[in-house]
């Protein structure tokens, strides 16, 4: 039997539909993940927006409040130059003459001892006793400072260890004491605890791994809190990445890893005012987005599990697709095939056959049927049984199939026990060699079990060319006629009109 006998191709719209279901389903899934990511990246800038923003809050805060104590020092510095300058003082009672020089000093928190110096760097007058204490600070860097350069601007020096309480750690604020003429006369200086800061740094709730640091324009680390491990008072930061950056920026805020920790942190940070001083607040990148993260696991896990939910319900609809697909498949197939033989029923002969004689009318192209007739079926029905009668022609079709196979023929039982083969594209010639190959190889057929008659075929012929001038019914009644004149003049043989 032909292909297309044997064959029904399927459909397109139900494989289109399968299709447009998956791709439905894959852009659905996209869409929502794509959402989903946008959404969270979205949330993430928010978490890191609002740290930042608390950051800027508790920098700003910092700095006004230093910012407020060092103008406290420096006014301290002013009334104690200027009450050194007043002559009368010199004549008044060591008790006045404190008074007079220290009183706007007193308000001062952590404040350690405000000193007077001389042009040597001696101990004029001392906030902490009426009676000076005996000692030289030429060699320190503010007093160093305030010899070499004539500026009166108040000078805030480098982290340094007491010489008088407990060796804790200190800065210092001074001012230059100038003659009528700029000349060196001394220093006023006054020394503040670090661990000001510390208490100040300690009063804002920032994270166990974010940090506070106040740091000064060379680099030198002032104060942290935490202090994460060993104590970095006086250490230069000047050649770090970051620092470079804080200094070239001045204020501002941004995401950068940790040279000394090697994570993730946000840092926020200003100058206070004009001085040389830095306020860092560094946020651990954990401690930011924590709550995010946790945020973004449920939302991703809810996500993929819906994503999941929703291609295994693809799944299953394209499985019942297929499946509905392939019933109506078997059924259409069921529809165009004889039960018995299993070859194209006279519905699907009568659908080929108009729709080759159209595309032969359209290509010119000869067109040629067979009609083929079992000899002596009735009376071999009647001796032998229904049985053998039905396995005669499953024979005969078994033949057909074997000697027609064109993927554009058609073999197919036209009725009773007869069969049509329509030939597209063959002429007479040609229509007449396959004729009597299967006439020939019909009557070859062994004996069917318990028969001892031989089965053989007439056949008749009719083709269609373009010289042709008949219709399709006229086409199929000249293939009838030349069947009826083989029957005539003797059946098992080939006639062709």
């Amino acid at each position: 039997m032909s292909e297309r006998s044997a064959t029904f191709h399927p459909t397109t719209p139900s494989t289109r539909s399968e299709r447009l279901v998956i791709v439905g389903s894959v852009l659905m899934v996209i869409a929502i993940l794509g959402i989903v990511a946008f959404l969270l990246v979205r949330e993430r800038a928010n978490a890191e927006l609002s740290a930042s923003r608390s950051a800027a809050n508790i920098v700003q805060l910092i700095e006004a409040d230093v910012l407020r104590n060092i103008e406290l020092y420096d006014v301290s510095l002013l009334g104690l130059i200027a009450a050194s300058r007043r002559e009368d003082l010199m004549h008044v009672s060591p008790q006045i003459r404190h008074l007079a020089l220290f009183d706007r000093a007193t308000a001062a928190p952590y404040k350690g001892d405000i000193l007077l110096l001389d042009q040597q760097g001696n101990v004029v007058a001392d906030s902490a006793s009426r009676e000076p204490m005996k000692g030289n600070f030429a060699d320190r860097e503010y007093f160093q400072s305030h010899v070499n350069n004539s500026d009166p601007g108040m000078f805030i020096s480098r982290p340094f260890r007491s010489r008088l309480a407990n060796n804790e750690w200190r800065i210092s604020f001074s001012r230059r004491i100038s003659g009528a003429q700029g000349e060196f006369l001394g220093v006023a200086e006054a020394a503040m605890r670090l661990s000001y800061f510390e208490q100040l740094f300690n009063s804002l709730n920032i994270g166990p791994d974010s940090s506070i640091s106040l740091i000064n324009k060379d680099g030198i680390l002032l104060a942290q809190v935490p202090r994460l491990g060993e104590d970095l008072t006086g250490s230069d930061f000047s050649s770090r990445p970051n620092f470079q950056r804080i200094v070239k920026e001045g204020n501002g805020s941004f995401s950068s890893v940790s040279s000394r920790y090697q994570d993730q942190r946000l840092y926020t940070f200003s100058q206070v005012g004009n001085l040389p001083l830095i306020v860092i607040v560094a946020l651990s990148g954990a401690e930011v987005f924590a709550s995010w993260q946790r945020t973004a696991l449920v939302v991703s896990l809810a996500t993929i599990a819906l994503c999941a939910c929703l291609l295994w319900l693809t799944w299953l609809l394209c499985r019942e697709l297929r499946l509905r697909h392939h019933a109506e498949l078997e059924l259409a197939q069921l529809a165009a095939t004889d039960a018995l033989t299993g070859l194209a029923n006279r519905r699907t002969l009568d659908q080929t056959l108009r729709h080759e004689w159209f595309r032969a009318q359209r290509s010119g192209k000869p067109l040629s049927l067979l009609m083929i007739d079992a000899d002596h079926f009735k009376a071999f029905n009647d001796r032998h049984g229904h049985q053998a009668g039905d396995e005669a022609l499953r024979a005969v079709a078994n033949v057909l199939r074997t000697h027609v196979r064109r993927p554009a023929d058609l073999v197919a039982r036209y009725g009773g026990e007869e069969f049509s083969v329509v030939l597209p594209e063959t002429d007479m010639a040609g229509a007449q060699q396959i004729a009597e190959r299967i006439r020939e190889a019909v009557e070859q057929l062994p004996p069917i079990d318990g028969t001892d008659s031989p089965i053989t075929v007439s056949i008749g012929i009719s083709t269609w060319n373009a010289c042709s001038d008949i219709n399709l019914e006229v086409l199929m009644f000249a293939a009838d006629k030349a069947l009826y004149q083989a029957k005539e003049t003797g059946r098992n043989r080939v006639v062709a009109l």
